[in-house]
This record gives structure tokens, C-alpha cells and sequence, in this order.
């Protein structure tokens, strides 16, 4: 390793450039004095390529960016990237709200290239405590265009904030058949780049209930001839439902909810999360209506369209055939019964997984606070629980469902989830946050305000003015 010349540590290291750490940047950005960079290893950003189908939307009103519900004049908001682009006019008229998602792309891009902080090719190893510097040391690799190690290195920062993400996640039964380049099996995320191969199939299965597998399914019918879609759509869930949409039950997308459910013992958390699944894993009304519109439309003519649409059944097993087709297993909970299912092609929207940084933390392993199930605590403030060895704080996005609750990785909550970020680590409110969010009051009592929004418990970051 050929370690850079000695400089002053970074105030803050963040590992991962997605919308959280994104956010994050942008906010910290506006902070002077605070020195911050991003390191993330792809050569650009994108984000859900393979889900960018025509025509969708997002789920969340285009003031969920990076900034805007913190500090809605901030250069990075939506709203600015407009106003660049010289479309303000044109988006005026259109009326939108919720936005379409190829666009909120171009603009996450757009700030992604125009931050001075994010270093894009660069990709963090490993993470050690470095007490000599009072800071985390950081060991890098500088990657090129396609990959190849250009040269490594070795920066400190007195704080990290992870977001690196997540991954799609397959099933058990259906991992092998995935990895088999010759069989047709594949994640939502790769939709779009196997979207020909897909439309040229007999048969189709989509498994997942949620709003990629509606949005995939709905792009499929489609595309598909009338009297011959060939389609199947599968889901664990006991119906295809609706997400909560209604005003009073977002509210549970809120920080003051955030907080509520921080508060609320681990045991408890971990009992409602399950409950919650229409929060996250529901389908927006109107993609729904579409898909029944479109099936109403085909049925016109008085036959029924060939598609079956089946929740409540999971599928437990997979194999092909000798004819290359693919067989499931499938099982229904509430009848107690099995059956097969032979496809030709599956694709499957069974959600994302957080990334697991335990390689990346090993160093700091001992010094992780856990809970009884072996997961690390994260405070009010979104740091990691750390033994008092460590003066620095490790900051987490999106990894800490368990204790912040399912708002996690709503993009609704990205912008006052920095802002607390950015508060801890300038050890003033540098920037004001409401003391209520909702109307809804979550639980009995109320807690203190430092404990909510800028302190928690664990150590605490130093102002970035006493470490320049």
C-alpha cells in the first residue's frame, strides 16, 4: 500500500454514495468548514436501472429528495435541478407530484457529479480504529472504468457514515436456478436488460407482491398479444393490497413515529415490524387500477385474458425440466395444500437485503454494542452503539430497520435523517428541526428534544470547529 501524504483527518468518511449518503453529502455540503468526502466503488451512479420502465413514477411526492424537506433552498434540490435545466416552466404546467422515476434519476445523478465530496471509483476495504490519530483509519482502492485496481491508499476520518446500500434478494430454492446463465430466472433489478429475452418466452411468472412485481407484471400484460399473455403472478402475502396511502397512515413515515418506535423496547420492535408489511410492501393504488383496467380492456371481447393472478402462496422449491422449461413448487398457507407450477421464464421482485459491512467493520468488531439477537444497536442519532475506546462515530443508513422501524429506507425521511447526522457531528442544530412531524401521537408521554433529534445516547461526534 502506498500511503498519501499526511493530511488533517476528514471530519467525515462517508462509505457509499446512494440517496442516503447522497443526501448526506448535499447537506453536509452546505456546512463550512466540514470536511467530508464519499468514497463508492461503482464508476457512476445509478440507481434501479434495471427498474426505470417507461411511464413509472415514483411513490413518494418529489419533495422527498435530497434535501428539500431540511432545506428546501438548497442548490441540490429537485426544484434547482429544474431551474439548471431550464424546465421549470414545463414541470409547472405538467402538474406532477410524483415525478416520474427516470427523471428523479437524472437529477440524483446530476448532484452526484456536481458534489465536490464524492469520489466515485473508490472503493473502502477496510476500517480500523486509529488512536494514535484519534480517527478511523480508512484503507482504499482506487478502481478504473472497468474495474481494475489502479493503485490503493490510506485516508483517516474522524467519523464514517455507512450507506452502502442494498442488494436484491433471492430466495433459497431459487439461488442455483439463478446463477444458470442458460435458465431464464432472474431479479427484478435485472429486468430491463433482460426484458427481450423475457417477451420472447410462452410463459411468465412473476414472484412478489410489491410495487416492482405489479410494475413488471403491468409492463409484461402490456407488451404481451391479447388471448395469449402467457402471465403468472405469485405472492406470499394473503392479497395483492394497496400500500397505505392515506394522510393520516404516512404518518407513520415520519420522524416523530421514528422516534416513537426508537423508544420502544427491542422485543416490541421486533414483533410490529412483521405487521407492518402493507406499509412497504403494498402497491400504489393506481398501478392496481392499471393492471385491472388493462385486464378489463382485454376481456372485452368476452374472453378471459391469460393471466393468473394468485397471492397467499409461497414458492418452496425449483428445478428444470428435461424440456428446459422451469418447474416451482409452490404451497398455499391458508389451504394446506401443494402444487407445480411449470414456467418458462421467472422473474422475481422479492425485495432487497441490507449489505452486510462485517467484513468491512471486522476491526471494529469488538467494540460493536449488540443486541441479543447479535445486532448492532443504533442510537437516536443514527450511530452505532461503540465502546468507549472509540472517540469517533460510525454513522448508518439504511441498516438500522430494527431499531428506527420501517421508514428506514423511505426516501421520504432521507433529508432529516442527514440533518441529524450533520447536527451530531457539528454538535449544534446546525440545521432546525420541527419538534413534531404528525398529528398522530405516537404512545403516551413525550421525550426529550436532545434525545430526539441531535444527541441519543453512545458518544458523541465533535463539533467540526474544534477539529480544524
Amino acid at each position: 500500500m502506498t500511503p498519501g501524504p499526511r493530511t488533517p483527518p476528514l471530519d467525515l468518511l462517508g462509505v457509499g454514495a446512494g440517496p442516503f449518503n447522497l443526501s448526506l453529502a448535499a447537506l453536509a455540503d452546505g456546512v463550512p468548514g466540514l470536511r467530508a468526502a464519499f468514497h463508492e466503488q461503482r464508476a457512476a451512479f445509478h440507481w434501479h436501472p434495471g427498474l426505470l420502465i417507461e411511464g413509472a413514477t415514483l411513490q413518494v411526492p418529489f419533495l422527498a429528495d435530497l434535501v428539500s424537506l431540511v432545506e428546501p433552498t438548497s442548490p441540490w434540490s429537485y426544484l434547482n435541478y429544474i431551474k439548471v435545466r431550464r424546465r421549470l416552466f414545463p414541470f409547472y404546467f405538467a402538474e406532477r407530484f410524483h415525478i416520474h422515476r427516470s427523471e428523479f434519476d437524472n437529477y440524483l445523478r446530476w448532484v452526484s457529479t456536481e458534489l465536490p465530496s464524492t469520489r466515485f471509483g473508490h472503493r473502502v476495504d477496510t476500517v480500523a480504529w486509529d488512536p494514535g490519530q484519534g480517527a478511523f483509519a480508512v484503507e482504499f482502492t482506487r478502481l478504473g472504468p472497468d474495474g481494475e485496481t489502479l493503485r490503493t491508499g490510506l485516508t483517516h476520518a474522524r467519523n464514517l457514515a455507512l450507506g452502502v446500500g442494498t442488494a436484491p434478494h433471492v430466495p433459497e430454492p431459487l439461488r442455483e436456478l439463478v446463477r444458470d446463465p442458460a435458465s431464464l430466472v432472474l431479479h427484478s433489478a435485472d429486468y430491463l436488460a433482460q426484458r427481450d429475452r423475457l417477451l420472447a418466452a410462452r410463459h411468465i411468472t412473476v414472484v412478489g407482491s410489491g410495487q416492482s412485481g405489479a410494475e413488471v407484471l403491468l409492463d409484461l400484460l402490456r407488451s404481451r398479444p391479447e388471448g395469449a399473455e402467457g402471465l403468472t403472478w405469485l405472492a406470499r402475502t394473503p392479497a395483492f393490497a394497496p400500500m397505505e396511502y392515506s394522510k393520516i397512515g404516512l404518518e407513520q413515515f415520519t420522524p416523530d413515529y421514528t422516534r416513537y418506535f426508537h423508544g420502544l423496547p427491542q422485543a416490541t420492535r421486533d414483533r410490529l415490524l412483521p405487521r407492518q408489511w402493507q406499509l412497504y410492501k403494498g402497491v400504489s393504488g393506481d398501478t392496481l387500477g392499471d393492471i385491472h383496467d388493462e385486464l378489463y380492456r382485454r376481456s372485452l371481447g368476452g374472453d378471459w385474458p391469460d393471466v393468473t393472478l394468485t397471492p397467499g402462496i409461497e414458492v418452496t422449491g425449483a428445478a428444470t425440466t428435461g424440456e428446459g422449461r422451469i418447474e416451482l413448487s409452490v404451497e398455499h398457507g391458508q389451504q394446506e395444500a401443494k402444487g407445480r407450477l411449470v414456467t418458462d421464464a421467472v422473474v422475481l421482485a422479492t425485495g432487497y437485503r441490507e449489505r452486510p459491512v462485517d467484513t468491512l467493520l471486522a476491526a471494529l468488531d469488538p467494540y460493536v454494542v449488540r443486541d441479543e439477537a447479535g445486532r448492532p444497536q443504533v442510537d437516536a442519532a443514527q450511530r452505532l452503539v461503540l465502546a468507549t475506546e472509540i472517540a469517533g462515530s460510525v454513522f448508518v443508513q439504511n441498516a438500522e430497520r430494527h431499531t428506527h422501524g420501517v421508514g428506514t429506507p423511505d426516501l421520504g425521511l432521507a433529508a432529516w435523517r442527514s440533518a441529524v447526522i450533520v447536527n451530531a457531528l457539528t454538535g449544534k442544530e446546525f440545521y432546525p428541526l420541527p419538534e413534531r412531524t404528525a398529528f398522530t401521537t405516537f404512545g403516551l408521554g413525550t421525550q426529550d428534544r436532545d434525545d430526539r433529534d441531535r444527541g441519543g445516547r453512545g458518544t458523541s461526534a465533535r463539533p467540526a470547529e474544534e477539529r480544524r
